[in-house]
């Protein structure tokens, strides 16, 4: 007895005594407490969760419709009444895909795959889209439409993505439906991804669904590992980084000298990629110990010696899916596409147009459109198959452009897809003029060189994309032209954000380190003993509670 009122005393002192109020809390939807995997809530709920889970690896119907129940929570806690907009589309979508399959006529499949893609397209513009329409709209034609006051339910994107590649795949043959509707929204409501993915394709987590559960003691160490990582990377070093510097800095650049903003933006480069790609750890291992392997969606984006190489190892289940769907379904490097010519012409003359208007102000921005067209015309006419490489790079950048609209209904977000299909287009063309010798690896100078271009040119977009509005980007870009050599002034401002700069140091340190030492890690994670792992999850429980305490930072994949 005594033992037990101890503990519930150091619980008190520690935690504070559990009202009803706070019980209420832990199942009603707060806009301003969202059910994060970093909050020491989902972990108390998970811990609930996985335990009932156990009992019932063994049944099928029932172990679905408890994940599936627990899905819908997960999302409600996330986005309130707009969970029903998931059943919605859901049902939908369903429905759709059974008419698809069993219908005879490829030209009736057609039709139905058209209306599905509408309908997914048209509830993800409404939301997202409706108010930048309204904006952009006003501003061309002196327009005085009022902006509506939607709001944006979190992970749309991602799993109206995710239910799309579904329907699409059975269009094309590639997969079966399931047998019910319960398996289905089991795939389209799987909580470890759902809101901000990684973007699963049906082939690939479908097969999975039928096959019988088997968690061996290797996928929960792999779990724990990634899950452990996931917490460290988002809640140590990414919400630190972002609270205390970057977002401070972006909110409000000309407050700042030239250095803080060059600094801000090698910070927000490791912010996102700790939280994103901690975020995808962490649902990688969660849905690892349900059972079921999610596909990896970073591989060390920084080390790329190339933009190609980098979307190979950025988002790779974004890339996959708009290279599978968007891409290829334009024509790909095969032919020309009506939206392949259509977005990148309105984009050049978007940009021709913005340089004249500012052409009194400044010639800086008709020279960056003067130039960017100019780039884009070399990278065809200098190839030896310029009408190939012509229709593949229009494809290329409009799916490029409409990956940074996917992203966020911005200019800025515009902007950054469209750097990035620039850059893809110029170095194919530069691999055509300089190949490679494929039984030559480049030398150690060459590859370190590539690494740090790409490197440099990948944060240099990320100032658009992290940027409130074009005009802030702007500011942001001009600090940083502006930057002198004074290293006392430098001195002064690294110490003064000592913790902030050695987290980002060690955020960099960690994602450079060789494969090698990372595999090294991991294999003694799986040595460790028993007492020990439960002190590294005892530690980690520490960082979720003092993260809940500081308040939880939302992941930023959450607002796309």
């Amino acid at each position: 007895m005594t033992t037990i009122d101890s503990i519930n005393n150091w619980f008190i002192q520690n935690f504070g005594a559990i009202t009803t109020e706070q019980v209420k809390g832990w199942f009603i939807y707060n806009p301003d407490e969202k059910l994060l995997f970093n909050t020491g809530l989902f972990l108390g709920l998970f811990l609930v969760f996985y335990f009932v889970y156990a009992f019932l690896r063994k049944t099928f119907y029932l172990r679905l419709t408890y994940v599936i129940l627990f899905s819908l929570f997960f999302y409600y806690k996330s986005s309130g009444i707009y969970f029903l907009l998931l059943l919605l589309s859901s049902v939908v979508d369903y429905g759709l895909s059974q008419i698809i399959f069993k219908a005879e006529k490829d030209s009736t499949k057609k039709i139905y795959l058209i209306i599905s893609v509408i309908l997914n397209l048209g509830l993800l513009g409404y939301f997202k889209y409706m108010n930048f329409m309204i904006v952009t709209f006003n501003d061309m034609f002196q327009g005085n439409y009022k902006l509506h006051d939607i709001f944006l339910p979190v992970g749309i994107s991602f799993y109206t993505f995710q239910s799309m590649s579904y329907i699409i795949e059975i269009y094309r043959e590639e997969i079966k439906p399931t047998k019910n509707y319960i398996e289905y929204l089991f795939f389209v409501s799987f909580f470890p991804q759902l809101v901000a993915g990684p973007i699963v394709r049906a082939k690939d987590f479908l097969p999975q669904i039928y096959q019988k559960l088997n968690l061996t003691r290797q996928d929960v160490n792999n779990a724990l590992f990634l899950i452990i990582g996931g917490l460290i990377k988002k809640t140590v070093i990414s919400n630190y980084i972002s609270v205390n510097f970057v977002d401070r800095v972006f909110d409000t650049p000309l407050s700042y000298t030239s250095f803080e903003n060059l600094m801000a933006s090698y910070g927000y480069a490791i912010q996102i990629y700790c939280d994103f790609s901690g975020y995808s750890d962490m649902a990688i291992g969660i849905a690892l110990l349900l059972g079921f392997k999610l596909p990896e969606n970073f591989r060390t984006p920084y080390k790329s010696v190339s933009i190609t190489d980098f979307w190979r190892r950025w988002h790779i289940s974004l890339s996959t899916w708009l290279k599978d769907f968007l891409y290829i379904s334009m024509g790909g490097n095969r032919e020309g596409s009506f939206a392949g010519y259509l977005f990148p012409s309105i984009f050049f003359f978007g940009l021709l147009l913005w340089g004249i208007t500012n052409y009194n102000t400044s010639v800086i921005p008709l020279i960056v459109a003067s130039v960017s067209i100019l780039l884009f015309c070399l990278s065809f006419l200098l190839s030896s198959k310029r009408k190939q490489t012509l229709v593949t790079n229009l494809n290329l950048f409009t799916t490029m452009l409409l990956g940074g609209l996917w992203h966020g209904a911005g200019a800025q977000f515009i902007v950054w897809g469209a750097l990035h299909g620039l850059a893809l287009a110029v170095h194919k063309i530069f691999m055509e003029l300089f190949p490679s010798k494929k039984d030559k690896s480049p030398n150690f100078l060459w590859r370190f060189f590539s690494i740090v271009i790409t490197f440099h040119f990948v944060v240099f977009c990320w100032i658009f994309f992290r940027a409130r509005d074009f005009e802030t980007a702007l500011q942001v870009i001009n600090n940083i032209g502006q930057l002198t050599f004074e290293p006392e002034l430098w001195q002064t401002i690294v110490i003064g954000y000592k913790n902030v700069f050695g987290l980002m140091l060690f955020g960099y340190v960690w994602h450079f380190l060789p494969e090698t030492f990372t595999n090294g890690m991991k294999s003694v994670f799986d040595r460790t003993p028993l007492l020990i792992k439960a002190i590294i999850l005892g530690f980690v429980y520490w960082i979720v509670y003092a993260t809940a305490v500081a308040g939880s930072q939302p992941f930023i994949y959450f607002q796309f």
